[in-house]
Order: C-alpha cells, then structure tokens, then sequence
C-alpha cells in the first residue's frame, strides 16, 4: 500500500522494493535487475537502534543500473541515471548521471528526440 507505480515501468529479476516507507516510480523509470530500493535503516548512534524511514521517489524517465542501491530518504530526478553497483544516499539531479559510492555525479545525460 506504499508503493506507487507509475505507467510504463521496468522493473528487473532480483528487484528488491522494501517499501516501508512510501515508494514511488514515475512513468517510464527502469529498476534494472538486483536493485534495492531501501526506505529503512538504522540509527547506530542509539543503543535501542531505531529504525530511520524515508521516502523514495524516481522521478519521470529515472534509471537504476544493475545491482544499485537507493537509500534512504533520496529522489531521483527526472531521467536521472544511476550507474550499476552505485550507491544512492543523496538527491540525485534530473537529467545527472551518478556514479560510486557513495554515487557522485560524473556527467550530464543527453536524451535525443
């Protein structure tokens, strides 16, 4: 019930949603396989280790590459790539592509009409 998906999506083998908190897929977004979307982590600095939940939207035209991770509380910006095996723990600009980990943005990405 918190996950939203919009039209036209890919979503990979070995996917990984754990949508504890709201998850949402704009139109056209690709999850390529092994990805994982993670809305929940945990706060080390407690003894009673709190769970910490965000939010996670892939804006319009977002690509996730293989084996990427989201985490966390971060948004994709529209047709925003992020490379495989990177990992996601801040906003990523529309239109950027991100790369490592934590993802840097390495380069603009040019779409052709």
């Amino acid at each position: 019930w918190k996950l939203i998906i919009g039209n036209h999506c890919w979503i990979g083998e070995h996917v990984w949603i754990d949508n504890l908190d709201q998850v949402v897929l704009g139109n056209h977004v690709c999850l390529s396989q092994g990805v994982f979307v993670l809305c929940g982590n945990h706060n080390y600095k407690k003894v009673t280790f709190d769970l910490i939940l965000g939010e996670i939207k892939l804006e319009e035209g977002a690509w996730v590459g293989a084996k990427a991770i989201v985490c966390p509380g971060v948004t994709l910006g529209s047709h925003a790539i992020l490379s495989v095996g990177s990992v996601a723990t801040s906003h990523v600009d529309a239109y950027g592509i991100y790369q490592g980990n934590p993802a840097k943005k390495v380069r603009e990405r040019k779409i052709e009409f």
